[in-house]
């Protein structure tokens, strides 16, 4: 089935909210593999799965069923698990939430992840890769900040960067995101080229685990690359990241509270994501 031609909404697909819909599906659509629209608003037509356990990986939270992605994610974290299996203590990496099998909204969490592109990597080193499917349910993760996120905490390691270093410099990674204070540690102990840095971007959370996000594959005209990060590696926005939350500028009294953010419709998407919940 194609990807590009233009469909109807089936009523009983209209009464339900696009999460409701896609989180429903149970395994990728018969389709060429396409991330369709963007990290937060689309889906994913011939999603891919992870394979459970392999020789240096483990999806983690089986329940899930989110260790799905394009072919490139599912490349990209295998590559770099073999990387992370060459770190002293790390047996590979634990792979957390990628994407449903046909992308889209989730009925939990994550408002990206929605076409393949990003995936969740543990901070927690790997020290077995046997786990049973309930022991993945109730492992956590370690976190590595300290003071919200301004410092890091006894957790971190050399090997914590090195890992992110690696994923950053594969070319088709677009960003990583991780807590400012484990950019600002990252920025302070490269003492090389520190390119690299500018992919990793800081924000909100991402301590029990980093986040990474490819770019849209060559050729994929129906996949919505987000803006480049701004020019330079990003350190000195770091430090003020971590400065602001050791310091907290007064709050502007003429802000406007945000607005609740809406639960999108499949009318929402990009209409060839019709398609990809039709395709058997």
């Amino acid at each position: 089935m194609s990807t590009k031609s233009a469909a109807p909404i089936p009523a009983h697909m209209k009464s339900k909210l696009a999460k409701q819909l896609f989180g429903a599906m149970p395994s990728g659509s018969n389709q060429s593999s396409e991330p369709i629209g963007s990290y937060a608003k689309g889906c994913l037509a011939g999603g891919v799965e992870l394979a459970e356990t392999g020789p240096t990986w483990q999806a983690m939270r089986l329940s899930r069923n989110r260790n799905w992605g394009h072919p490139e994610l599912v490349d990209f974290v295998q590559n770099l698990s073999r990387f992370a299996a060459t770190q002293p203590g790390w047996d590979g990496l634990y792979v957390g939430d990628m994407s449903q099998p046909r992308g889209g909204p989730m009925l939990s969490g994550h408002r990206s992840h929605q076409i393949g592109l990003d995936a969740d990597i543990w901070m927690l080193p790997p020290k077995r890769l046997n786990l049973s499917v309930s022991e993945r349910e109730s492992l956590s993760s370690i976190s590595l900040r300290r003071a919200n996120g301004a410092y890091t905490n006894g957790n971190y390691t050399r090997q914590h960067m090195e890992i992110m270093k690696a994923a950053a410099k594969d070319p088709r990674t677009a960003r990583i995101f991780v807590f400012p204070g484990a950019k600002v540690r990252m920025c302070n102990e490269e003492k090389g080229d520190k390119s690299w840095l500018r992919k990793v971007r800081p924000w909100w959370g991402h301590h029990y685990h980093f986040h990474v996000r490819l770019s849209c594959p060559k050729g994929m005209r129906g996949c919505v690359d987000q803006a480049a990060p701004p020019a330079g590696d990003g350190c000195a926005d770091a430090q003020t990241w971590v400065d602001n939350i050791l310091n907290p500028p007064p709050p502007d009294p003429n802000a406007k509270p945000a607005k609740p953010r809406r639960e999108y419709t499949l009318a929402d998407l990009p209409n060839q994501c019709v398609g990809v919940l039709q395709s058997r």
